[in-house]
């Protein structure tokens, strides 16, 4: 389940039983069946714009409270069961992992590089700050300054307001995470 759907699932859940309200009692008020409604707190469907037009509608409720990160105390995601963002076949796969929420100024991503595979990524604005830790591999981080080698358990800084590639030079595949800081 992406992030999105757990928050829609999480929020109409809490939602309408903080408001004493049955499903049959908010199908009724929404128009949106019973088992749709059920579906969307399980987070097994993925409902159309329309459809939470009319939850919100029907609740009152501004759009964002449906969307918004559950006020949750811990999180997890489980990449492995989350769609990746980007991918390029036989050379890169990146999952967004937290993104950028309210007033958290961090961004959280998980790539994988194939052999020979490069992901080219332009600037992430000025006042940005990338931290990786290589968790498989050896990657090549090219910078305007030149090449940096980062292997496995070790951890980089840069400044990301510039154009950056990550590039797998070996015979594995690379593992990553990284953090985009706004400062």
């Amino acid at each position: 389940m992406d992030y999105l759907s757990h928050n829609i699932a999480v929020n109409l859940k809490r939602i309408r039983t903080s408001k004493g309200m049955s499903l049959d009692v908010a199908a009724e008020q929404t128009g949106v069946s019973k088992s749709m409604l059920a579906q969307i707190e399980r987070g097994t469907a993925n409902p159309s714009i329309g459809v939470l037009g009319k939850i919100v509608s029907g609740l009152r409720l501004d759009f964002n409270e449906l969307i918004q990160t559950p006020p949750l105390d811990s999180y997890l995601v489980r990449t492995e069961e989350t769609p990746p963002i980007k991918e390029v076949p036989g050379q890169y796969r990146v999952w967004n992992c937290f993104p950028i929420e309210d007033n958290h100024l961090v961004e959280i991503y998980r790539i994988d590089i194939e052999p020979d595979g490069i992901y080219a990524s332009g600037s992430h604005g000025e006042r940005t700050r990338e931290y990786l830790a290589v968790m498989e591999g050896e990657l090549t981080v090219e910078l305007k300054d030149g090449e940096h080698i980062v292997t496995a358990a070790d951890v980089f800084r840069f400044e990301s307001d510039q154009f950056h590639r990550y590039i797998n030079n070996g015979d594995q595949k690379v593992r990553f995470m990284t953090f985009f800081v706004a400062y």
